[in-house]
C-alpha cells in the first residue's frame, strides 16, 4: 500500500492571521511530471484531412510523398505521373553476358581493329611478346629480374597469432605497466597503487558508505522532480505589487494596447491629436481640366458611380424596349415638341420603375444637358441615354430627323411636330468607316480638354530650344556637355571633353538627311534675321510668293515670342499649312 502524501512544509510556523489574503496573483498549480508522462487511453483517432498532410511531412516506409494544396481538394496526385517517359535501352543481362558473336562479326571486328599497332603487337586473347625488344642471346626463360623477397611470417598469425591467453595476457600487462610508469595511463577503475608497506592496509579494501540502489525508478524520479522546483509548482507565487505595476504599464502586455502615459492623459478614447487640415476641393484632374468651381469632381465618387449606374440602367431599358433611338425619343417627349425636360425624365423614370429622388434627378439632368438651355435635345439624348453605336440609324428613321417629315410611331401617333428636325444632317456621321449606317456625332465636354498650352519649370530647364538660360537658377557640378566654353581650334589626343559638337549614340546609329549634308542640330535651330531665312529657302529649292513668306514670318514670330526665328520654326509653319489645305480639298 503507497504512503499517504507527505506535507510539503513540517516547519513550527504558523500563520496567525490565515484571515488576511497575501498580495500578488495566484497561479493555478499545472500537472505533474507523472500526468505528462502517463499515456491517454484510448488514443484519438487522427482525421482523414491530417492524414493527408502527415504523408507530406512524415510519409509512412514505402509511401509516395504528395503535396497537397487546400484540406478539402481532390487527391488527383496520386494519379498523376509528372516527368518524360525514359526510353529503353539496352537491359544489363546482354551487358553482363552478351550473345556469343559469328564467326563472320568476329571476322569484321578484327579487320577494323587491324589497323591499330596495339592489336599488331599484342592481338586480343593473345600474350604480348616483349622478345623482341630484349638484347640478343638472353636466356628469356631462365632469366629473371628484380630482388629476390625473403618469405617472413604470413598476416594470419600478425592478426591472430598463435598464442595461449596467458601469454597474450603477459605480453599486455608487461606493456601496460611501462605505460603507467611513462604516461600515468590507467585502466578504467583501476585502483592506484601507491606501493603502501602497512601491513593494515590492502589495495583492495573499499571505503565510505554504499550508494543505496533500487530498481523501481524512484532515483530517477527524484532527479526529473527536484524538491525546490516542486515546491514552487505547488505553493503561490508571489509577485510584488510595484513590480507588477510596472509591468502592466511598460511592458507589452497580450491582448492589451502598450500605453504608458495612459493615466496622465484626461482624454476620451477616441481623442485625435494634431491639427486637422481640410483635403483640397479640386484634385489634379479638375487642374488640368480647367473645371469651374461647380464642376470640381473632388469628393463625388459615390455620387458619380450612383449616377453611372442610372444611366446605365435607362441605357439597358431603352435597348431592350424600343428597337429605334427616335421611338426611344418620342417615348421621353411627352409633350411632342422635341425637347425633353426634367418634368418629361421624371415621368419616363416612373413609368420604367426607376424611382429616383429629386436630388439624383437634378444631377442626372444636369449631366445630360450639356448646352445648360434646360433641356435634352436628340443629340444629347442619343449620347448620354442611349447605346448610339448599337442603335444605328435607318435610312426613313433618318429622313424624319434630319428633314422633319412623319412616321408612324406607335408610342406618339397623334403627335404633329414632326415638322421641324431634330438633328442638322451635318451633325451625323458614319458609324464605321466604309458602312452605310450613321449614328449622331459624340459630343464632347468643353471641360474634358485637357489644358495643355502650359510650360512647367523642369521643361524649362531641360529644354533643348527656347530653355531658361544657367544665370536663372543655380547649376552645380561641371555639365557632361561643355556647352559653356568655347571649343579648341586645335585638339589634343588626349581631350576628351564634349564641347556640344560631337553626336550620342542615336545620332550615330540613325544619322539625319541634314547631318549627312553637314548641317547640324545647333544650325537647323539658331535664331536668324528675315533675310538669311528667305534666302535659306530660295537655296534650298522652296518657291514661295512674298506676301506668304510674310505670313509665314509673322506666324512664326508670335509663335516664338521673338523678331528672329529659326529654320525648325518655319518649317513647322508650313507643313500646318500643307496639312490644312490638303483636309479643304478633301
Amino acid at each position: 500500500m503507497a504512503d499517504p502524501p507527505q506535507p510539503v512544509y513540517k516547519g513550527s510556523f504558523m500563520d496567525r492571521f490565515p484571515h488576511i489574503l497575501a498580495a500578488g496573483k495566484l497561479f493555478p498549480a499545472g500537472g505533474t511530471a507523472a500526468q505528462c508522462l502517463t499515456e491517454a487511453l484510448p488514443r484519438p483517432v487522427t482525421p482523414d484531412t491530417v492524414k493527408k498532410f502527415r504523408n507530406t511531412t512524415d510519409p509512412a516506409p514505402g509511401a509516395k510523398t504528395i503535396f497537397y494544396g487546400r484540406a478539402d481538394d481532390p487527391d488527383v496526385a496520386a494519379h498523376l505521373t509528372h516527368g518524360i517517359p525514359s526510353a529503353s535501352s539496352v537491359p544489363a543481362a546482354s551487358l553482363i553476358n552478351p550473345l556469343p558473336k559469328t564467326n563472320f562479326q568476329q571476322k569484321i571486328q578484327d579487320i577494323k581493329e587491324a589497323i591499330y599497332l596495339s592489336n599488331r603487337e599484342a592481338p586480343l586473347g593473345r600474350s604480348h611478346d616483349q622478345s623482341s625488344m630484349l638484347p640478343k642471346g638472353l636466356d628469356v626463360t631462365n632469366t629473371t629480374f628484380g630482388t629476390k623477397i625473403v618469405q617472413d611470417i604470413p598476416a594470419g598469425e600478425l592478426i591472430n597469432p598463435p598464442k595461449t591467453f596467458e601469454e597474450v595476457d603477459k605480453e599486455a600487462r608487461e606493456g601496460h605497466d611501462l605505460y603507467v610508469v611513462s604516461h600515468n595511463d590507467y585502466y578504467a577503475g583501476e585502483a592506484i597503487n601507491r606501493k603502501y608497506d602497512s601491513p593494515n592496509f590492502n589495495k583492495s579494501y573499499v571505503y565510505g558508505i554504499e550508494t543505496p540502489h533500487f530498481e523501481d525508478g524512484r532515483n530517477v524520479s527524484k532527479s526529473l522532480n527536484w524538491l525546490y522546483d516542486w515546491q514552487l509548482k505547488r505553493a503561490a507565487k508571489i509577485v510584488s505589487k510595484r513590480n507588477d505595476d510596472f509591468k502592466e504599464k511598460f511592458q507589452p502586455q497580450i491582448g492589451k494596447v502598450l500605453d504608458p502615459i495612459a493615466e496622465t492623459m484626461n482624454v476620451p478614447a477616441d481623442h485625435t491629436f494634431g491639427m486637422l487640415l481640410r483635403p483640397d476641393e479640386y484634385g489634379v484632374g479638375d487642374l488640368l481640366h480647367c473645371r469651374v468651381p461647380s464642376e470640381f469632381l473632388r469628393g463625388k465618387d459615390r455620387e458619380r458611380a450612383v449616377l453611372a449606374a442610372v444611366r446605365q440602367s435607362l441605357k439597358k431599358i431603352n435597348y431592350e424596349n424600343f428597337d429605334m433611338l427616335l421611338e426611344a425619343f418620342r417615348h421621353y417627349d411627352k409633350n411632342g415638341d422635341g425637347m425633353i425636360d426634367k418634368n418629361d425624365l421624371r415621368k419616363s423614370c416612373f413609368q420604367l420603375n426607376l424611382n429616383l429622388d429629386n436630388e439624383l434627378l437634378d444631377s442626372l439632368f444636369d449631366y445630360c444637358d450639356l448646352d445648360k438651355d434646360g433641356h435634352i435635345n436628340y443629340q444629347e439624348f442619343a449620347n448620354f441615354l442611349n447605346w448610339k453605336d448599337k442603335m444605328a440609324i435607318e435610312e426613313f428613321e433618318e429622313k424624319v430627323i434630319t428633314k422633319g417629315k412623319k412616321i408612324d410611331v406607335p408610342s406618339q401617333s397623334d403627335t404633329n411636330t414632326d415638322d421641324e428636325p431634330l438633328l442638322k444632317p451635318e451633325d451625323l456621321e458614319l458609324k464605321e468607316a466604309g458602312s452605310s449606317g450613321k449614328t449622331p456625332k459624340t459630343l464632347t465636354r468643353p471641360t474634358d480638354r485637357v489644358f495643355a498650352d502650359y510650360q512647367t519649370t523642369s521643361s524649362q530647364y531641360n529644354a533643348v530650344v527656347g530653355g531658361l538660360p544657367t544665370n536663372c537658377y543655380p547649376v552645380c557640378g561641371v555639365p557632361t556637355i561643355r556647352s559653356d566654353i568655347p571649343a579648341p581650334r586645335i585638339r589634343r589626343i588626349s581631350d576628351r571633353t564634349n564641347y556640344g559638337d560631337e553626336a550620342n549614340a542615336y545620332a550615330l546609329l540613325f544619322p539625319s538627311v541634314f547631318g549627312q549634308k553637314g548641317v547640324y542640330e545647333g544650325d537647323i535651330f539658331k535664331s536668324r534675321p528675315k533675310a538669311e531665312v528667305a534666302q535659306i529657302l530660295h537655296n534650298i529649292g522652296v518657291n514661295i510668293s512674298d506676301e506668304r513668306f510674310e505670313e509665314i514670318w509673322k506666324q512664326a514670330c508670335m509663335k516664338e515670342q521673338k523678331e528672329e526665328v529659326c529654320v525648325e520654326s518655319i518649317k513647322n509653319i508650313l507643313c500646318e499649312m500643307q496639312a490644312s489645305e490638303s483636309k479643304d480639298s478633301c
